[in-house]
Formats: C-alpha cells, sequence, structure tokens
C-alpha cells in the first residue's frame, strides 16, 4: 500500500524551508532548522515529507538505540554488542515531540525501585533514543518548557542523551535532524536557544492568486487518491532521494578555504552577532551548500546564502526585535574581498531544491510556485523581517497634537463630563530594567522566574508519596528511613535494601512560576499629556520586558471614551503586547470601573482555561473617573470585587504636576495592592517601595487586627 506522506517535491514554494531542511539532511552537524511562520503554511507537512527522502538506516538487531554495527555506541544501554551479527535495515524516523511532554519522555525513565533493591539500571527510552539517527520534530517549539528544551538542544549540540537520578546515570547516543516550527504570534524563543539553532527560515502563505491555486489542486489531488498522487511525483522523490546521497558523499571532500573563512568571519564580526557558534553554523551551512551544488570549493555565493541562513535569529538584541538581516550590508561586506579571491564560473545549477512535477510546474520550473499543501510561497526572505513597521508615534502631523504635560486636560477633574479629542500615539519612552512583583503564596503554575511554586525544578524542600503512581523525583533520604523499619520483617539478609513500592518517596521542590500579567491601562483624555503618556508606555514596555524574562503569559486590557476593550487577549507574545502598545491612541472620558470589570472577567475565563496560572494585574493610571454616576464609586466597588476574589494587584501611579489628588493610593487600596510611581517602578530607584503583593497584604492584615 502507497505512502500517504505527501512527497516532498510536490511542495509549491517554501523554497528557503526546503533548502533549510535539505541542507540539514546532508549535513546533520549544521544544528537544525527553526521554521517561522504563519498557520498553514506547510511546515509540518515539509519535516514529514523530507523523512521519507533520507536514506534507510542499517543498525544492531534488537537495540532499542538503533547502534550502528559497524560502530556500535560502547555505552549502549543495551550493549555491548557483538560484532558480526546480521544487521537490520529500516526507514529513517520522525519522531515527533509533543508540547507538553514530560522530561522522562524526552530523555528517557530510570527504574528507580529497581535500582535500589537489585542494582541494576534499568532504564527505558524516551524519545531522544527513537529519534537518534532520525529527524526529532518539535512543532510550537517556542512553547515547550524550557527545561525540555534545554535538554533537547544538549543532545542535538552534543550528540548524546544523559539521565541522571540520585547518583545513577546513563548516557547513549542521540543524534538527530532537529526541527522546530514556531509561529511568532505566540511568543518567540529566548535569544540563547535561538542560538542553539543552526538555521532559521520564515515562510508565509502565498498572495498571488495562481500560486494559491496551484496549492489547492495539488493538496486536493493528493487527499482524493494519495498513492495516485504519490505514483505521479516518484521519479522526482527518487532523483532528489539520490542527490541527497550523493552530496552527503560529497561534504567530506569540500574545501573550506581561507578566503571563505575570512568572508564568514567579516560577516558575523560586521553583524555583531555574539559568540563563536555562528561562525561555525556559517562555514558547516556553506560546505553544505556546495556539496549540493556538486561542488568541491566554497564560494562566496556560498558564504551570502549560508548567512541568509544562519544569522538573522542571532541578531536580537532585545526581545522587541524582529530577526533579520540587512541584505545591503551583508554585500557590502561581501564586496570588500573582490579582489582578495575571484570567483569561479558561476554555478548552472540552481540554489534551492531541485526536482519537477511531470508537467504542472513543479519545484524544479526556475521560478516561484506558489503555495505548499498548506501554504504558499515564502516571503521575501528576510528582507520582510528586517523592514522597519510604522511607528505610529513618529506621525503625530497626521492626527489632532497631543496636549503638553502640565495643560489640562476637558476631563482632567474627577466626576467631570467632558469629552476629550482623541490624540494621535505617541512613542514610548526608553524602557528601563523594572521592579519584580510576585504574587502571595505558593503556586504550582508552569515553570517561569516570578513567583513561589512547587515546581520540578528547584531547591528541595520536603517529600512526599508519589501522585497518581508517577514517581517524579525521588527523596532518596526519605525513602531509605520509610523503608528502614521494616527490613527485618521482610526478611532481609544480605546487604541490599528491601524497597517496596509504598517506601518511595520524590521529593518536593521549590522554585518559580511564571504567571499572566494583565495590564489595565488608562488611556484616557487625562492621560493625554504627550510626555507622560511617552513616560507611561515607556514603564508598560518595561515591564513587558521584564514578564518575557520572567516567562510568563500578557494581556492588556485599555479603557478611555464610553467603555474598555481587551487590546490583547492573554497570551505569550510580549512582541505583540508591544505592538499594541506602540499604536495606542488617547482621549475621551476615563471609565475606570469599566477597565476593572473587564479585567475580571478575561481573568474569570483564564482560570477556566489554566487554573494552574495564577494572575498579576497591573493597573497604570491616575486613578481619576469619569462618566456616568459617581464613576469613583463604582470603581471602588469594582476593585472591591477583584481584591475579594484573591486577585493580587500593582497600582502604577501615573498622576503628574504640582497638585496631586492621590485618587491611585485609593484605588491601591481598595484593590489590596502596592501603588508606585512611575520613578518608583526602577529596579534602581533609591525610594523605599514594598516589592511583593504579600508585604503589603501582611500590613493591611496587622492594621486591621
Amino acid at each position: 500500500m502507497a505512502s500517504a506522506t505527501y512527497p516532498f517535491t510536490a511542495i509549491v514554494g517554501m523554497d528557503d524551508m526546503r533548502l533549510g531542511l535539505l541542507l540539514n539532511a546532508i549535513s546533520p552537524s549544521i544544528g537544525g532548522v527553526l521554521v517561522r511562520g504563519e498557520k498553514g503554511t506547510a511546515k509540518t507537512t515539509a519535516v514529514r515529507s523530507l523523512a521519507t527522502l533520507l536514506p534507510d538506516v542499517v543498525t544492531v538487531p534488537d537495540c532499542r538505540f538503533s547502534c550502528d554495527p559497524t560502530a556500535p555506541d560502547p555505552s549502549c544501554p543495551d550493549g555491548p554488542h557483538e560484532v558480526g551479527e546480521a544487521p537490520e535495515v529500516r526507514a529513517a524516523r520522525m519522531v515527533e515531540l509533543p508540547v507538553g511532554a514530560s522530561e522522562d519522555r524526552l530523555v528517557g525513565a530510570l527504574d528507580i525501585e529497581r535500582a535500589l533493591s537489585e542494582g541494576v539500571k534499568a532504564f527505558e527510552p524516551g524519545l531522544l533514543a527513537a529519534a537518534h539517527r532520525g529527524v526529532l520534530y518539535v512543532d510550537e517549539v517556542n512553547l515547550l518548557g524550557d527545561h525540555l528544551v534545554d535538554a533537547l538542544l544538549d543532545a542535538a549540540a552534543t550528540g548524546a542523551s544523559y539521565v541522571e537520578r540520585e547518583g545513577v546515570s546513563v548516557r547513549h547516543a542521540s543524534r538527530f535532524l532537529l526541527v522546530g516550527t514556531m509561529n511568532p504570534e505566540e511568543g518567540e524563543l529566548r535569544p540563547q536557544l535561538l542560538d542553539r539553532f543552526g538555521l532559521t527560515v520564515e515562510v508565509a502563505a502565498s498572495r498571488e492568486t495562481e500560486e494559491r491555486v496551484e496549492v489547492v489542486r495539488r493538496r486536493l489531488a493528493h487527499d482524493e487518491d494519495p498513492a495516485a498522487f504519490a505514483a505521479k511525483w516518484a521519479a522526482e522523490e527518487d532523483a532528489l532521494r539520490e542527490r541527497i546521497a550523493a552530496a552527503r558523499a560529497l561534504l567530506p571532500d569540500v574545501r573550506l578555504g581561507d578566503g571563505a573563512l575570512r568572508r564568514i568571519a567579516a560577516v558575523c564580526a560586521g553583524f555583531e552577532v555574539d559568540g563563536m557558534r555562528a561562525d561555525i553554523v556559517t562555514a558547516r551551512t556553506a560546505s553544505a551548500l556546495a556539496a549540493w551544488a556538486g561542488r568541491t570549493d566554497v564560494t562566496t555565493a556560498d558564504v551570502r546564502q549560508a548567512a541568509l541562513l544562519s544569522l538573522p535569529h542571532r541578531r536580537r538584541r532585545n526581545p522587541f526585535d524582529a530577526p533579520g538581516l540587512d541584505e545591503d550590508r551583508l554585500d557590502e561586506i561581501l564586496n570588500g574581498f573582490e579582489d582578495d579571491e575571484p570567483e569561479p564560473e558561476p554555478d548552472p545549477e540552481p540554489e534551492g531544491p531541485d526536482g519537477g512535477g511531470p508537467g504542472d510546474g513543479g519545484p524544479g520550473d526556475g521560478g516561484p510556485d506558489g503555495g505548499g499543501p498548506d501554504g504558499g510561497r515564502p516571503q521575501d526572505g528576510p528582507e520582510r523581517a528586517d523592514a522597519a513597521p510604522d511607528v505610529p508615534g513618529q506621525r503625530q502631523d497626521s492626527g489632532s497634537p497631543a496636549p503638553q504635560e502640565g495643560s489640562s486636560a476637558p476631563e482632567g477633574a474627577p466626576g467631570s463630563g467632558g469629552e476629550a479629542p482623541e490624540a494621535a500615539a505617541v512613542a514610548a519612552a526608553d524602557p528601563f530594567r523594572a521592579r519584580r512583583f510576585d504574587v502571595p503564596g505558593l503556586g504550582e503554575g508552569a515553570d517561569g522566574r516570578r513567583s513561589r511554586a512547587l515546581t520540578a525544578h528547584g531547591r528541595t524542600t520536603g517529600a512526599r508519596r508519589p501522585r497518581g503512581g508517577a514517581l517524579g523525583r525521588l527523596h532518596l533520604a526519605a525513602t531509605v528511613q520509610a523503608a528502614a523499619p521494616h527490613q527485618r520483617a521482610r526478611g532481609r539478609s544480605g546487604p541490599g535494601l528491601v524497597v517496596r513500592r509504598d517506601d518511595l518517596r520524590e521529593a518536593v521542590r521549590e522554585g518559580r512560576e511564571g504567571n499572566l500579567v494583565l495590564f489595565v491601562v488608562d488611556a484616557s483624555g487625562s492621560m493625554a499629556a504627550r510626555k507622560r503618556m511617552s513616560a507611561v508606555k515607556g514603564a508598560v514596555l518595561s515591564l513587558l520586558m521584564d514578564a518575557y524574562q520572567r516567562r510568563d503569559k500578557i494581556g492588556m486590557i485599555t479603557f478611555r471614551g464610553p467603555g474598555a476593550e481587551v487590546a490583547l487577549p492573554p497570551t505569550s507574545s510580549v512582541e505583540a503586547g508591544a505592538a499594541r502598545l506602540e499604536k495606542l491612541p488617547t482621549g475621551g472620558r476615563t471609565p475606570l470601573a469599566a477597565g476593572l470589570l473587564q479585567a475580571r472577567e478575561v481573568l474569570r475565563v483564564e482560570r477556566m482555561r489554566d487554573p494552574s496560572r495564577r494572575p498579576l494585574l497591573v493597573v497604570v493610571t491616575d486613578g481619576r473617573a469619569t462618566g456616568g454616576p459617581e464613576p469613583l464609586a463604582r470603581a471602588a466597588r469594582a476593585a472591591g470585587l477583584l481584591a475579594g476574589e484573591g486577585t493580587a494587584s500593582v497600582v502604577v501611579d501615573c498622576e503628574a504636576g504640582p497638585v496631586r489628588l492621590g485618587l491611585a493610593g485609593e484605588l491601591g487600596r481598595a484593590l489590596g495592592g502596592p501603588v508606585v510611581t512611575l520613578e518608583e517602578l526602577r529596579a534602581d530607584s533609591v525610594a523605599t517601595l514594598v516589592r511583593g503583593v504579600r508585604t503589603v497584604r501582611n500590613t493591611n492584615s496587622r492594621r486591621a487586627a
């Protein structure tokens, strides 16, 4: 029966993605590829298709770790292997790592009970063992836990996986082609983790009608009869498979001369990338490009293409920078070497993957093919990611001028009903390192860096029986203490300890969790003074950066004019929050109560979706409220509802000027949280600040007593 896998050569367009995948298939030492793009752009389809093109794997019979019979791993847990055994031949595997996988599922699990009672290393292999000599695919890698990403990338870099549990250790080989995909709208990877991926490519659906038509035509043909569709593309698949094998065989003979190395070093230095990994990856990629083209010499064109794939994601300097590379600057650097080493005649073969359909515009037709089975052709590479976005704050001449600091807004006093005209958005002030606020108590949310929580990692604070029958990290001393009183009754006669499952105790660890930080931002006329709103945006931007560093989810509610709106539903993408903040206009009345009630509703929904993620409410306002009867009283009642539900809150007081009403302080007391000014928000401020919500609550409790 024919395979239902979509043929790799039938994918339309997506040249950068296909090339990045093929280069890693030729030279896995490149370190994998990260595919960034919107949903429905054939990312998963391409990875699954690539696995069918890889050469078959020859393994030692019955080895769970896929040892090569010509060079078996001496530390293989299933070894030692006898030389000369009849080998097994199987297809290369593609192993998928789910977002919700546990660490034991990834690296493998040790049977601690047997290790203590029998002295044997009973090891159950994980996904890293299954992916050895194949492909490991991680969809939505940006949503994977940091500790899993660390373990995954460590194995990819070293070619081995280590499992350590209470002095018992196991090592096995784990070399694989790593492919990660992500949608940037759902949050970015940390720069340290981005750097561990060898290459990165951007994909987006085509906006050309004919290309989208070809996508749909091929997808429907495949779904109607997968076997016939695969047979139609079989010749192209075989040709591509042979070309990959030929490039692999040629790669050891590729010469990377001093001239090419100087070009690579100059490019990496010119773009100010950190560390030396970029130079090494670019060199390996350039060599793989030469082998792919059937050459043994690396050319300037190879270096240029390699830089476009290996450098964009290594140039981010803060969480809000988009990956990208200035191609004009790249050409300028490379052109400085033109007289140093003349280039050979241009290679007649295309730089991207070839192949082609039987008369239907396949990938080898020399032009854009349209879209893939789930999407379209890529955008114009790094230029798209590097394009300068429109900054609303820099086009203020097109809208009403914002009032200057110190001028009176039409609705500046509490209770007034004037309506201020909408002012154009202003640019945010420079961000700064913000103080940390945390949620009181001990949570059990996802690993992060904000509030205290029971986590899988951290300092050991106690021991408990395993929950649900599954043993986490063993607490050795507590286990021995539980088993010791029963040794005589269990008939212990030798030096070994007789351990039963009921004796096992797991460690209780305390670390930090990530929270849901929900911003409620006052964008009314009372905030419309240009300098004040710029400072407010700078403060919120600083808090967004702090949330990024502490692995929080963030959301944003704005209130002005007739009511409040959810400007950004809770998400892991702080970049989206920064973009919404940048375009935020001001003007109108101050419906503070509406903003607080909208926040209460968002938190109610989020508690049902993710009950373990505790919220932190950050209200950015001067405390004024207008519109409707008794606006301040209604705001106080809304604040009381949030406080009554145990919502941890912080009020950032934005009031400025010589006359201050202190309304933000009253709001903070109603919410039961600390009140800080914009100046006190800075981590390097010398002002006295109540840093945690719990401290404030304890103080309030003592006063009440």
